[in-house]
């Protein structure tokens, strides 16, 4: 395909270049055109990349939980605008890959999906209920005893079980769907800390899985899973996760047990070989929140490039999945604010994977697992502040001297929210979750003296709802590396699955 590409493209040059000017032919000041050259070079630059037929030893998947397009062409602009351009014409790291196609995200029971279903897709290869992870549809949720017999195995557990070295990273709780999704069979997803019937919760099933010899790096929230109420946990049976999982390993590998993103700055690599990191009680901060504070937590990307440098010791290849987890919680608070800058933090992760790597034996995907009712619209003038409020230009390009009203007179933001809380303004908070400490507030509101670019404020929505709700319509994967030709059309999104044993060529049997 990037050879077709190629052939195509000297082909329009010369056509060009040979023939006299026409109605058929391409003037100059077109094919000289910034947007011309540009969108040419692009192009040209992808078809470069011969990579995607080749075999992954490695793979690391990324995802952005609730990093639907709307939130991918939001986070792009303010990237852009943070820098001091227009943003419109910038591009997340990850949109420059060669290979993309569109993901469909339904589950078996609902049009819009949850996490786990979602996750269980891509994991598995098996599309499933909401609220199930790694059980196939025919059981019931929360029903421990209809789950026997309806288990699934997934990609991690594949690579493991043959000396692959395995890494799971998220910024939510470990133990939350999308990161449960790599590791454990449950058929309710808040079973984190205690399961009911014979099921094991979540937690304990991390600490004690059977494939390979468990995974090698764990970093991410969600303490309170892992220890006693005692020990301001959640565990009522007293158990304490973190000295087992230390105690698993003991004599025979080099095993550490993190609080802080300090001591994750200090580790030494040649010295471990096994890493649990759990660095908060619960979710970890957004990022913009974690930079107020100045919390002694890491961000994705240091996650990120610590987990790489450990799993990467392993000569016969890893597996690793980086989950941005609180996209998806700012979005359900009805704020863009932390959705758009935790999405630029991922996206700063991917860049650090990239530049670590050698892409002729590593495939990268970067996904969501489903979108969000964020919405882009009105018509503002190119550059206007995408957290802002509605300026328009006057035809040429020129900002209108005031901000445009709506019918109602008032003045509205680029970015809303089809349902949700609805509007709030705390203004320099940089926690999303205080949303949750005040009222739902709906409908069109009076913003004129509301800055709306602030951390604190939180859009206006249509329909009234205590959390904002995902979205149905279909995500984007994005592919470089080694098996990366693989991904291209629009897929289901347990394809995923097949797109990363197929890259690999990891058997899926004994045999």
């Amino acid at each position: 395909m990037a050879k077709r590409i190629a052939r195509a493209l000297a082909a329009c040059c010369l056509f060009s270049a040979s023939l006299p000017l026409s109605a058929a032919e391409l003037p100059d000041y077109q094919r000289n055109s910034d947007w011309f050259t540009d969108g040419e070079n692009r192009l040209a630059s992808k078809a470069e990349d011969e990579r995607g037929n080749k075999t992954a030893k490695n793979v690391i998947l990324f995802v952005g939980d609730g990093m639907g397009i709307s939130t991918l062409t939001a986070a792009r602009i303010l990237e852009g605008q943070l820098r001091g351009e227009s943003g419109e014409e910038n591009a997340l790291s990850f949109e420059e890959f060669p290979h993309s196609a569109l993901i469909k995200t339904y589950n078996t029971n609902q049009q819009t999906p949850d996490s786990a279903g979602t996750m269980t897709a891509m994991m598995t290869g098996v599309k499933t209920k909401a609220g199930v992870i790694n059980i196939d549809s025919d059981a019931l949720r929360a029903d421990c005893a209809s789950s026997k017999g309806r288990e699934l195995n997934t990609f991690l557990e594949l690579m493991e079980s043959r000396g692959r070295s395995t890494g799971v990273i998220s910024t939510a709780r470990i133990t939350h769907a999308t990161p449960a999704a790599t590791y454990a069979r449950t058929p309710e997803r808040n079973w984190e800390h205690r399961a009911e019937g014979d099921c094991k919760d979540i937690a304990t099933q991390l600490v004690e899985m059977e494939a390979g010899d468990g995974v090698d790096v764990i970093l991410g929230g969600g303490r309170r899973n892992f220890i006693p109420t005692g020990a301001d946990g959640e565990r009522a049976d007293g158990r304490d996760l973190t000295a087992e999982w230390l105690a698993r390993y003991e004599g025979e590998q080099q095993a550490q047990y993190l609080e802080t993103g300090s001591a994750l700055s200090a580790v030494d690599i040649a010295g471990t070989d096994k890493l649990l990191g759990l660095f908060t009680r619960s979710h970890m901060r957004y990022e913009a929140d974690r930079k107020a504070s100045g919390a002694d937590e890491p961000g994705i990307a240091e996650m990120t490039d610590v987990a790489i440098d450990l799993l990467q010791k392993n000569d016969d290849g890893y597996f690793l999945m980086v989950e941005s987890g609180r996209i998806d919680h700012a979005h359900h608070a009805g704020n863009a604010y932390n959705a758009l800058h935790d999405t630029i933090a991922f996206a700063g992760a991917v860049k650090t994977a990239v530049e670590k790597v050698d892409l002729e034996e590593t495939l990268i995907l970067v996904t969501a697992d489903h979108s969000h009712v964020l919405t882009i619209a009105g018509y503002p003038t190119r550059g206007n502040s995408i957290l802002g409020k509605m300026v328009t230009n006057d035809g040429t390009g020129a900002p209108q001297a005031e901000v445009a009203a709506a019918g109602d007179g008032l003045p509205y933001t680029t970015l809303s929210y089809a349902n949700g809380p609805g509007h709030a303004d705390l203004g320099s908070e940089t926690d999303a979750d205080e949303r949750y400490t005040t009222a739902v507030n709906s409908g069109r509101k009076d913003l004129s003296a509301v800055d709306t670019e602030a951390a604190g404020f939180y859009q206006e929505a249509l329909v009234p709802l205590g959390s904002e709700s995902h979205a149905g319509e279909d995500i984007s994967l994005h592919a470089i590396g080694a098996g990366s030709d693989l991904v291209q059309g629009t897929l289901e999104q347990n394809a995923i699955f097949h797109v990363m044993v197929g890259a690999t060529g990891i058997p899926v049997t004994a045999e």
